[in-house]
């Protein structure tokens, strides 16, 4: 018989919330505008910035590249005492996002790029239906 290791208790929820959104382009500036008021509501406004930029990069994923007629995007934003975790979900399992190199005339394919550069960890989530990119800035434990 093998020990058993003690699987640590999730962190406590400070702040949640969750919206889904059709996926047209003017619903990607509704989300980023509903994150960075949502950050300056729950007393996070040094993050606000970051945290828009990061749903208008994930979200605008989820819109060209994860859209499907009649299926919504959705946008988590969660925050507990060590971390503010960005999540975009939509329907499209087989479209995965990954960075790649733009040359300097490419007018798309910077998304990636920044959210990895903002966050201190991405990845993807596969679901039963679809996936959820997500994007996560660690907090000071004092905040």
């Amino acid at each position: 018989m093998t020990p058993t290791q003690e699987i640590p208790a999730p962190e406590p929820v400070l702040h949640e919330d969750v919206l889904s959104y059709t996926p047209t382009p003017g619903n990607v500036s509704l989300s980023r505008r509903r994150a960075a008021r949502l950050l300056a509501e729950w007393g996070y406004d040094e993050l606000a910035d970051d945290v828009a930029l990061l749903v208008s990069e994930l979200a605008t994923n989820a819109v060209l590249h994860g859209g499907l007629q009649r299926r919504l995007f959705r946008v988590r934003l969660l925050i507990t005492a060590t971390a503010l975790r960005v999540e975009v979900s939509d329907p499209r399992a087989e479209r995965l996002p990954d960075t790649r190199k733009p040359v300097d005339t490419d007018c798309y394919g910077r998304g990636l790029l920044i959210v990895a550069h903002i966050a201190d960890t991405w990845g993807i989530e596969h679901r039963t239906v679809g996936k959820t990119v997500f994007a996560e800035l660690r907090l000071a434990p004092a905040h």
